[in-house]
């Protein structure tokens, strides 16, 4: 993953729809107390056990905290100065890429679960960043797409000034079925135009994520790829017909 693209993760899955869709970009949650095959009860019962369960010698001290113990909270001046000190001496333009915009400042507030009154104003702000190619085609060349798709290369310090950004999705998304290593930060992308039978609405969707995933998804985790100008529109169309071409490994 690269440098930028974990930065937009920390401050910021091409499902569609607005809102519920969120839940697709968030990592799995833990399986409840019945899947383990334990009931509610039986680690109940373990966890006071565990808690009445006293090493021989230890003192209080060594007691696990309890819920009364004090909760020591970083503050976000502290955070703000420790993330800027990263950036160390890098140029202005990289400074001001950690400044975030009120989209992200909003996701921040309240943790990417923001209101419903919050998450439409994100969706109205960011869809008005969306660009449409000119020439209105939105799918370009799908083994130019799998280039991009699967290079992580592009904003990293260590990078030099004529490297061509990737798209880095591999690092978040399986893609082909074929693929036995693969992200999982995102959902899983195979079959993605077979499944949504190559329609229009679908195609016009996903290129709208994929240029602004916040336009779609308020607080996804996904990079803004075209608002932010790591992708060009020529490789935007290139990923979309990656997804979208019935020939791309993707929809085999």
């Amino acid at each position: 993953m690269t440098k930028f693209s974990m930065l937009a993760l920390a401050l910021g899955a091409l499902t569609c729809g607005p809102i519920t869709a969120h839940a697709a970009d968030q990592a799995i949650p833990p399986k409840p107390a019945a899947a383990t095959g334990k009931t509610t009860e039986t680690k109940a019962t373990e966890t006071k056990a565990s808690e009445t369960t006293t090493k021989p010698g230890a003192t209080k001290a060594d007691a696990a905290p309890t819920s009364s113990a004090p909760i020591h909270k970083v503050s976000t001046e502290t955070v703000d100065a420790y993330v800027k000190a990263t950036f160390g001496k890098a140029p202005e333009e990289w400074q001001q890429r950690i400044v975030p915009d009120d989209t992200m400042k909003a996701c921040n507030k309240f943790r990417n679960e923001v209101p419903t009154d919050v998450a439409e104003a994100i969706m109205q702000r960011e869809i008005k960043k969306v660009a449409f190619p000119a020439d209105g085609k939105l799918l370009g060349d799908w083994k130019a797409g799998a280039k991009i798709a699967n290079n992580g290369r592009g904003g990293q310090f260590s990078d030099k000034a004529d490297t061509v950004n990737g798209g880095n999705c591999y690092a978040c998304h399986q893609m082909a079925p074929s693929e036995v290593s693969f992200g999982t930060l995102g959902p899983s992308l195979t079959h993605y135009g077979r499944d949504r039978n190559y329609t229009d609405a679908e195609i016009k969707q996903a290129y709208t994520k994929i240029y602004n995933s916040q336009a779609v998804v308020p607080c996804s985790n996904m990079p803004r790829f075209g608002t932010n100008g790591f992708l060009t529109e020529q490789q935007i169309k290139d990923v979309m017909a990656f997804l979208f071409d019935p020939e791309s490994p993707v929809n085999k």
